[in-house]
């Protein structure tokens, strides 16, 4: 099985002295992957419940640094060699989708062929305010949003013609040295989500899930692929664990077929966090 890390961009890991120390530290322990998270503002007294912890609250609080989750992943390009570089995930509706592009292409060669590119749809409608992007029809506009990324990425001669998106007799270099494209995973657990990573995307990423959701979260996955005509086999699983995980609990959400498990710092302090990840390291990679 696979191990990452969440949250390797906020937090004590906003600083990047401790940042580099995690990012090659995990890569020497065997991590394959760290996932950088996302929010451009953080509403204060925001009444929109997070909806992965029981508070309702995003851990840290309203003060946490949140570094833009491109500019560490870059960094850490430079400093690293093997492990992968994921957003987890970026709100991508929130972006300008030929701009970004433009940027996720630059990091996937910067690192020659590390990205994964992680998609969510947000939640926060005052961080959209707060943007200038609007918060009604996210999923549709996030799915127009990507195919004319990808076409931008493909095409010999890009141009796109959606609702939102429109371009043509234009293009951009560099391409991403993935071919055809980055590696892209969806967020979320609804059968929309489901549904958009059956269709548009290599993985499912589910965040904050114990193994009873777990379950139920795959069994719809399941139906999604099933509906689209796609082999659910060929979906990469991705977990983020709701508890702490040792090696049975591993080898549990192993059987329930979950390809990689994305760990979450169960620590305030850097040197905790770090000895947390050279303790799972020699738990759980290569023994699960």
């Amino acid at each position: 099985m696979k191990a990452g890390i969440i949250f390797a961009n906020s937090g004590p890991f906003s600083r990047p002295e401790m940042f580099g120390q995690l990012a090659r530290e995990a890569e020497e322990l065997g991590f394959d992957s760290l996932w950088t998270v996302e929010h451009v503002v953080i509403p204060q007294g925001y009444q929109s419940p997070y909806p992965y912890a029981k508070s309702g609250k995003i851990p840290g609080g309203e003060d946490v640094a949140i570094p833009d989750p491109l500019l560490p992943l870059s960094y850490i390009a430079a400093l690293t060699s093997k492990v992968k570089l994921a957003t987890g995930v970026m709100i991508l509706p929130q972006r300008n989708p030929v701009v970004l592009a433009k940027e996720l292409a630059s990091l996937d060669v910067l690192s020659n062929g590390r990205l994964i590119f992680g998609i969510g749809i947000g939640y926060l409608k005052p961080e959209f305010d707060a943007i200038g992007a609007p918060f009604d029809h996210k999923g549709p506009r996030t799915e127009e949003y990507l195919k004319a990324m990808l076409a931008l990425w493909t095409m010999a001669k890009p141009e796109f013609n959606g609702q939102w998106v429109k371009f043509k007799g234009v293009n951009t270099m560099p391409r991403p040295v993935q071919k055809p494209h980055p590696e892209i995973v969806f967020g979320g657990h609804t059968k929309e989500a489901y549904s958009r990573a059956a269709r548009l995307a290599k993985g499912w990423y589910g965040f904050a899930q114990d193994l009873d959701s777990t379950q139920k979260c795959l069994s719809g996955l399941r139906e999604a692929c099933k509906a689209e005509g796609k082999k659910y086999e060929d979906i990469e699983i991705s977990i983020t664990p709701r508890i702490k995980v040792d090696r049975d609990t591993a080898k549990r959400f192993a059987d329930l077929g979950v390809h990689r498990l994305i760990l979450l710092p169960r620590a305030e302090q850097e040197a905790a966090i770090l000895a947390m990840v050279s303790e799972t390291a020699r738990d759980l990679i290569g023994k699960v």
